[in-house]
């Protein structure tokens, strides 16, 4: 059994018992935290598809942690000018684990 849920503007395939990385939600480390924007869900051989959102589906996470990403270099560069920014970017997440995914058809 899987499903296809949106978090944070995302879509994800997910399974019980994933472990995921998704963008920083405001969640404590422990928490169990329900998504209801279920896009389509498969099991026992069949696939449902929502319009756009399977009704009564939803998927149960609990958060293991918080954390950054590996940095990456944005670097602005105009030749000729003597124009070079330098920056770095570590973006925050949240590692979440797939504890159960409900389907009241």
């Amino acid at each position: 059994m899987y499903a296809v849920v949106e978090i944070g503007g995302k879509q994800y395939k997910v399974q019980e018992g994933d472990v995921v990385f998704v963008d920083k939600l405001a969640a404590e480390e422990g928490e169990i935290v329900t998504f209801d924007r279920v896009l389509a869900v498969s099991q026992e051989g069949t696939i449902i598809f929502g319009r756009p959102v399977v009704e009564g589906a939803t998927v149960q996470a609990k958060v293991l942690g918080h954390g950054k990403g590996k940095k990456i270099i944005v670097f602005k560069y105009k030749p000729k000018k003597n124009y070079r920014r330098k920056q770095g970017h570590r973006q925050p997440y949240t590692k979440l684990q797939i504890d159960k995914i409900n389907v009241a058809v």
